[in-house]
């Protein structure tokens, strides 16, 4: 029994169909077409059983055969081509049912990274698209493989989910498309990680807004985008057609946790080279621990130099009250100074829990 698309293939009219209608209707054989038109017999018979195609020159000797202009003939075998391959390529598609199950496909549409149907073929055509490659193999290459180094030089083969992970990926090279970026200004953007410290104290409503629009001042493509089911990223910094981008997840949902992070990953932009990739809290993958502890360094300075820690330790009792008299003073949030601390073991997790703030990028 034939398939949905076996049928609609044979449904598919050639133009060869057209020219045997109108053989038929000038009482003309097929071998008699061949003699006019110069061509041998078996060729014409090909023609108009659409095994071969109605090229140029053929177009131009239908016309003056049957006085049709070649301009028809063009436009009828690329319509038909056109149906052809598309009912072809939909038949492909939907043979890569296995790659596709692979995604996050339900938060994908959830998030309208891919269309709301359940039409494997849509799904699958969607997912080429968004990932701007010709085949589930080129994808395989680009990210898997790692054998073409111009697009990502990093392998996901060994993270927990390489599909979420360069989906999560691809949608914050997605997003920094749209944004409007000054030519990059290392110096510039050095500058102005203090003014970006500031608003990291005040923390007013519009600081997203605020913070993407200092940073595209600097030449620098801030992008935030919520994390997939298997993609547990908190945070990731790269050159993407000759723009530094960076795309943060807001995962911990803590000011903490996202502070550090901005600032570690603006010290792999003034720090490091064009052709790293940097991908924190992603196991599986390369991680240069030099590079990694530069940056944790650099965003230690600037969120909490030395002196200051020092000055804090000296605090005896350390309340919660104290850490907030000391983030006024250093203009440092208090969640900031909070995790810090634990992270050094100088007070336990349990403690400062009010000093922190809770805050979600996409509520």
């Amino acid at each position: 029994m034939a398939t949905s698309l076996e049928a609609a293939k044979l449904l598919l009219s050639p133009p060869g169909d057209t020219i045997q209608e109108h053989l038929d209707f000038m009482g003309m054989s097929q071998a008699e077409l061949a003699e006019r038109m110069g061509r041998p017999k078996e060729k014409i018979n090909d023609v108009i059983k659409g095994r071969e195609p109605v090229t140029t020159s053929t177009a131009f000797q239908l016309e003056n055969v049957l006085g049709i202009p070649a301009s028809f003939w063009l436009n009828r075998e690329n319509t038909y081509r056109k149906e052809l391959y598309e009912l072809q390529q939909k038949e492909a598609l939907e043979q890569e049912k296995d790659w596709l199950a692979a995604f996050p496909v339900h938060e994908m549409k959830k998030d309208g990274w891919l269309p709301d149907t359940k039409e494997k073929h849509i799904l699958v055509d969607s997912l080429l698209k968004f990932f701007c490659v010709a085949s589930p193999e080129e994808w395989e290459r680009i990210y898997v493989a790692k054998e073409v180094s111009v697009a990502f030089r990093i392998s996901l083969a060994h993270t927990q989910s390489p599909h979420a992970m360069s989906a999560w990926l691809r949608m914050g090279e997605i997003q920094a498309r749209t944004l409007e970026v000054a030519d990059f200004d290392k110096k510039k953007f050095r500058e102005t990680l203090a003014e970006i410290k500031e608003l990291a104290f005040l923390m007013p409503q519009n600081f997203r807004q605020q913070l993407q629009q200092l940073c595209a001042d600097c030449g620098v493509a801030l992008v935030f985008t919520r994390n997939l089911p298997k993609a547990p990223i908190s945070g990731a910094t790269r050159w993407f057609h000759n723009r530094p981008v960076i795309q943060l997840s807001g995962r911990f949902k803590t000011d903490d946790h996202f502070w550090f992070t901005f600032f570690h990953e603006a010290a792999h932009l003034l720090l490091h080279g064009k052709k790293d990739i940097f991908l924190e809290n992603v196991a599986g993958t390369e991680t240069d621990q030099e590079k990694e502890a530069e940056a944790n360094a650099f965003a230690d300075k600037i969120l909490l130099p030395e002196n200051q820690l020092r000055e804090i330790l000296q605090a005896v009792p350390l309340t919660e009250e104290k850490i907030f008299e000391f983030a006024r003073k250093f203009r440092t949030p208090a969640g900031v100074i909070t995790g810090r601390l634990q992270h050094l073991h100088h007070i336990p997790f349990s403690f400062g829990q009010g000093c922190r703030r809770k805050m979600d990028l996409f509520d």
